[in-house]
């Protein structure tokens, strides 16, 4: 056998080698990016079954946001709670995709909004009360209630809306309720709230805001 015959030989044994490894290459690739996507799936109605995941509101995007606006706040409520013990000191929250992850699920009890529970929790421990403002109906008051301390939050106090409430303008209801808290003695150092309504009107020393997405999330 010439060498040059045996060159072509080796050239083309190579080329077949190198055209495997890159066919199984490939292969390896493609089976794997099924098997990522398929335990994501698995994993996402867990949070997207709800509403938010209809209107497109990407679970972990929304937890970024969150926790981002939480870390923001902290060191507020770090420096005022520093001094819960000498005056009355609360903290009010709204509870729909602020306090609970209520567009994200269709079980019960609710799960909460960890990065607001831990902060309230905090606020809780050193002294400061912690009200509940929320526009649902006084029909769910009680099993408001119950989700909120099955799921971890300490309630000195839950506000929901009577029939007559019914047919003010949201934010008027919410700033109205705030300033009832005030008028039992407490400052508000934080209210937390997701959308424009649970926040505008005052009666607040902080106002801390969550996503909303343009409203996609109640």
């Amino acid at each position: 056998m010439t060498a040059s015959i045996r060159a072509r030989r080796t050239a083309v044994a190579v080329s077949a080698t190198a055209a495997a490894l890159a066919t199984l290459g490939t292969t390896t690739t493609a089976t794997a990016a099924p098997v990522q996507d398929a335990a994501q799936a698995t994993a996402s109605p867990a949070h997207t079954s709800g509403t938010a995941g209809l209107k497109g509101v990407d679970y972990a995007a929304w937890q970024r946001d969150v926790q981002a606006a939480v870390d923001r706040a902290a060191p507020y409520v770090r420096e005022r709670t520093a001094q819960a013990r000498a005056e009355k000191q609360a903290v009010v929250l709204d509870i729909d995709n602020t306090s609970l992850e209520t567009d994200f699920h269709w079980t019960y009890p609710t799960p909460a909004v960890a990065p607001v529970r831990e902060l309230v929790r905090y606020a809780h421990e050193r002294g400061a009360a912690v009200f509940f403002v929320t526009a649902r109906p006084r029909l769910l008051g009680s099993l408001t209630e119950d989700n909120l301390k099955r799921v971890g939050y300490p309630v000195d106090g839950l506000s929901v809306r009577r029939l007559p409430d019914l047919f003010r303008d949201v934010s008027a209801y919410k700033t109205a309720e705030r300033a009832k808290i005030e008028a039992k003695g407490y400052k508000i150092i934080a209210n937390i709230g997701n959308n424009t309504t649970d926040l505008s009107g005052g009666h607040a020393e902080l106002t801390v805001k969550l996503p909303d997405y343009d409203g996609k999330l109640s």
